[in-house]
C-alpha cells in the first residue's frame, strides 16, 4: 500500500511537472513526434528500416503523410503498418490526408473518407488532418465558408469513431481578402468541436502572423503543433529547430492556452541527409522544451 506521505511527496513531483510541460503529460509519457514527410524518399523506398532509425535518435511518435486508400500506409495494410509502428516503440497518433475536391483520391476528404477513417482507426490515429489545400481548391471567402461545411462532415464522421479531425495551415490563408483572412474565415465557419486546428509554427511566423495571438484568440482550438524553425536569411529557409529564429520556448509556455497536446517535428527539406536534421531538431527540443 503506498503511504500518505509517499503520495503527497509523488503528487507534488507531478505537480511540478504539469507546471513545466503539462502539455506532454499526456498518459505520462513525454510525446516528441516526427511528421514523416521529413524523410519521405527513405520512407517510400524502405519504411521499416525508416522507421527504426526514427525510433532510433529517440522519436516516440510519428504523423502520416500519405494515405490515398490505394497507397494504403507506405504501402502497408492498417494491421501490418500498425505491427511495423508497434516493433519500434512508435504510435502514429495523426495522419495527414488530401482534401481531393479533383474526385480521384479514393482517401481524401472529399471521396471515401468512410474507408480512410476506418482505416485510421485501425492503426490508432488520434488525429486525421487536412493538410493542404491545392491552388484550384483555395479560392474567395464564401469557397472557404464551403470549405469549413465540408470539414464539418469530415469531422463528424471522425468523431463517432473517436478521432479528432484538424486543418494544418500554410501561409496563404493569411493572405487578406476584402479585408479578411481565409483562416479566420475557417475557423469562424466551423464547429469548434469538430475541427480543430494543427498549427505549423513555421507558417505562421512566415506569414508575420503571431502564434502566441492566435491561441489567445481561440484558446483550445490548437490540439497540434508542426515544429520547425526559420533561419536568419532573406529567403526565410526551413532550418532546424533551435537553429533559427522562431522563439520556441517562449512559444512552449503558452501550450496550455493553445490546447496542444502532440507536436511533430518537420522540415519539409534540409540541406543535408534528413536524419542529421532531425536528430539536431530532437537534441534541441530533448534538452530545451521537454
Amino acid at each position: 500500500m503506498i503511504s500518505r506521505r509517499h503520495f503527497v511527496k509523488t503528487s507534488a513531483i507531478l505537480s511540478a511537472g504539469v507546471l513545466a510541460a503539462p502539455q506532454l503529460l499526456a498518459a505520462d509519457k513525454k510525446y516528441i513526434g516526427l511528421q514523416l514527410y521529413t524523410v519521405r524518399n527513405a520512407m517510400q523506398k524502405d519504411p521499416a528500416g525508416t522507421l527504426a532509425r526514427v525510433a532510433g535518435i529517440g522519436y516516440n511518435s510519428v504523423e502520416g503523410a500519405t494515405y490515398s486508400g490505394s497507397e494504403k500506409f507506405y504501402g502497408l495494410d492498417a494491421a501490418a503498418f500498425s505491427s511495423l509502428l508497434k516493433q519500434n516503440g512508435l504510435e502514429m497518433l495523426s495522419g495527414h490526408y488530401a482534401l481531393g475536391e479533383e474526385k480521384t483520391n479514393p482517401g481524401s476528404i472529399l471521396t471515401g473518407w468512410e474507408k480512410a477513417v476506418d482505416e485510421a482507426k485501425k492503426v490508432g490515429l488520434k488525429y486525421m488532418v487536412c493538410a493542404y489545400l491545392n491552388p484550384n481548391e483555395r479560392g474567395s471567402l464564401d469557397h472557404y465558408k464551403k470549405l469549413g461545411a465540408d470539414f464539418n462532415k469530415a469531422g463528424e464522421l471522425c468523431a463517432k469513431a473517436g478521432i479528432q479531425f484538424c486543418y494544418h495551415n500554410h501561409d496563404f490563408e493569411f493572405i487578406q481578402q476584402d479585408g479578411k483572412y481565409p483562416y479566420e474565415t475557417l475557423l469562424a465557419n466551423t464547429d469548434k468541436n469538430l475541427v480543430k486546428m494543427e498549427m505549423d509554427i513555421y507558417w505562421v511566423a512566415k506569414a508575420k502572423q503571431d502564434p502566441i495571438a492566435l491561441f489567445n484568440q481561440h484558446p483550445g482550438r490548437f490540439p497540434l503543433w508542426h515544429v520547425k524553425d526559420m533561419d536568419n536569411t532573406p529567403r526565410a529557409n526551413f532550418t532546424e529547430v533551435g537553429n533559427g529564429v522562431i522563439d520556441f520556448k517562449k512559444i512552449f509556455t503558452q501550450a496550455n492556452k493553445a490546447g496542444m497536446k502532440y507536436f511533430f517535428v518537420e522540415q519539409d527539406s534540409t540541406p543535408g541527409d534528413p536524419f542529421d536534421s532531425i536528430t539536431k531538431s530532437f537534441t534541441y527540443i530533448k534538452q530545451n522544451l521537454v
